[in-house]
């Protein structure tokens, strides 16, 4: 029987003029944003304020993990010009702060690797006092295709966890939990100085003393910046919601975390991976 959300969870999402002009910029940009393609509950409070985490290389993914609303399936090929879209819209938007994340791509020799280069390197030449932050999939975990990522200028590398160990199985079939800590703590070294950013979603059934020990391993491979959210079912066909975790509960992991040593915590049912990420990024600068 589907557990029926409480009313902390209940945001109502209009459908307004604020909306309807972003998605009609993006759109003549030929643009994808997790914003939409993930069904954030947060859509409009960010296109209110003229902010959205780009998605790039296509709405398609080649994994098909049971927790995400994004479209898996055989992708398109990448397209050229994105790269320059994305920049100008960010240079069209006036951005201080450009999330870019991406489908997983593996149908690609790198990942997609160098689209994220190239993205980074369009948004610098259009918009150089932009901080760009890169949401990433895991590359497999070569050193070879992070060593490129890392001489790209962006300023927060995240990936996210998601959840922890015991759970992956079922939760993220073609990932590693050892594999997306191994990404995590390389770009950390190859990368003194800049930001390492990872999140969790909560409420897929795993324990507390699991999440700290999953927050205890990021503080370990050296990221600082951490994102806990309530997981909610995109539909029938994904994972239930096990437990809807109270506002309370999240601040007590919240304590938690800064106790460990992460520095930058957004926690709350409604936060994501981006949520807010430019004053993240602003309180640590």
């Amino acid at each position: 029987m589907k557990k029926e959300r409480p009313s902390w969870l209940k945001k109502r999402i209009p459908a307004g003029s604020t909306l309807n002009e972003m998605e009609k910029r993006l759109r003549d940009h030929h643009l994808n944003t997790v914003c939409e393609s993930a069904r954030c509950p947060n859509i409009e409070e960010c296109f209110s304020r003229q902010t959205a985490t780009f998605m790039i290389m296509g709405n398609t993914c080649t994994r098909s993990c049971k927790f995400c609303a994004v479209d898996g399936g055989k992708p398109e090929d990448l397209d050229p010009s994105e790269p320059q879209n994305v920049a100008q819209m960010v240079k069209i938007l006036r951005l201080k702060h450009a999330v870019i994340t991406s489908v997983t791509r593996d149908d690609l020799e790198d990942g997609g690797v160098q689209h994220f280069v190239d993205t980074v390197a369009e948004i610098k030449r259009v918009s150089p006092e932009t901080s760009v932050e890169i949401l990433t999939p895991d590359f497999w975990g070569k050193i070879d295709l992070l060593k490129i990522l890392a001489n790209a200028d962006w300023q927060v590398f995240n990936h996210n966890i998601e959840t922890v160990p015991r759970l992956y199985e079922k939760v993220r079939p073609e990932a590693d939990y050892n594999r997306s800590l191994d990404v995590l703590a390389t770009m950390g070294e190859l990368c003194p100085g800049r930001f390492i950013k990872s999140g969790l979603m909560l409420g897929l059934g795993e324990g507390e003393a699991e999440v700290i020990t999953v927050l205890e391993d990021l503080y370990r491979a050296g990221c600082r910046l951490l994102t806990l959210g309530q997981y909610l079912q995109p539909s029938p066909q994904h994972l239930p919601v096990e437990k809807y975790v109270h506002p309370q509960e999240f601040e007590r992991y919240r304590v938690i975390a800064e106790k460990i040593g992460l520095k930058g915590i957004a926690s709350g049912p409604f936060v994501r991976s981006s949520y807010q990420a430019e004053t993240m990024f602003n309180k640590q600068v």
